[in-house]
C-alpha cells in the first residue's frame, strides 16, 4: 500500500469527490414530491365529490344564483376545453391532458421548490380530475364530457378548472422570479429554494 509523498503539494494529494447535489437533497425532494401528490389527491377528491353532488342536486341547464349574475350554480356537460373551446375534439383533448400529466410526473422527480410543489400539485390534481371525466363518463371512453357547475356568468367551470387556473398563475409568477422546478434561480445557478432538512 503506497503512502502519499510528504513533499507533495496540496494539488498532488488525493481529493475526495464533491458530494452529489441530488443525493444531498434527496430527502427534501422526496418530501416536496409527497406534498405534490398529497395536494393533487385533495384536489382530485374535491373535484369529483362536487361533480357527483352537482349531478345529484342540480337540473341540467338550470341556474341557481349565489351572487346575482356574478356567481351561481349550473350543471352543464363540456366536450371541449375551458370556455368550451375545441368542442367536439374530446379525443385530442384527452391525449393532450395525458401528455400534460406525464410531463408533470417527470418534473416532480426534479422538484426543489415549495412554490413549484404547490403549482404542480394543483395542476396535477386538476388535470386528473378532468381527465377522469373524459375517460370514464358518457358518451364513452376518452370521449367523456366534463361536468361543470360553477357559473361565473360568462362561462361555467369546476373545481379542477379553479386548481388549473391558480396553478397557471403560480407558474407564471415563478417564471417571472426566475425560479426553476429544481428550485434554482436562472440568474443564480447555485441558489435553490429547497425545503430545509429536518433535524
Amino acid at each position: 500500500m503506497s503512502t502519499p509523498d510528504p513533499g507533495a503539494g496540496p494539488s498532488e494529494l488525493p481529493s475526495r469527490p464533491a458530494p452529489d447535489v441530488e443525493t444531498t437533497r434527496s430527502p427534501a425532494r422526496r418530501r416536496l414530491a409527497t406534498w405534490v401528490f398529497a395536494l393533487a389527491a385533495v384536489v382530485l377528491v374535491a373535484d369529483q365529490a362536487t361533480k357527483w353532488w352537482a349531478l345529484a342536486a342540480l337540473e341540467h341547464g338550470e341556474r341557481v344564483a349565489l351572487v346575482g349574475d356574478l356567481l351561481g350554480l349550473r350543471l352543464v356537460f363540456n366536450s371541449g376545453a375551458a370556455f368550451s373551446i375545441a368542442t367536439g375534439m374530446t379525443w385530442v383533448l384527452t391525449i393532450v391532458v395525458v401528455v400534460v400529466v406525464v410531463v408533470i410526473l417527470r418534473a416532480v422527480r426534479r422538484i426543489g421548490s415549495r412554490g413549484w410543489a404547490l403549482a404542480l400539485g394543483l395542476l396535477l390534481g386538476g388535470a386528473l380530475g378532468n381527465l377522469g371525466d373524459r375517460l370514464f363518463r358518457d358518451p364513452g371512453f376518452a370521449r367523456g364530457e366534463v361536468v361543470d357547475m360553477i357559473d361565473y356568468g360568462i362561462f361555467v367551470g369546476n373545481v379542477a378548472d379553479v386548481a388549473i387556473v391558480v396553478a397557471a398563475g403560480l407558474i407564471a409568477l415563478l417564471g417571472l422570479r426566475g425560479i426553476g422546478v429544481d428550485g434554482r434561480r436562472h440568474d443564480e445557478s447555485a441558489t435553490a429554494d429547497v425545503a430545509p432538512e429536518e433535524s
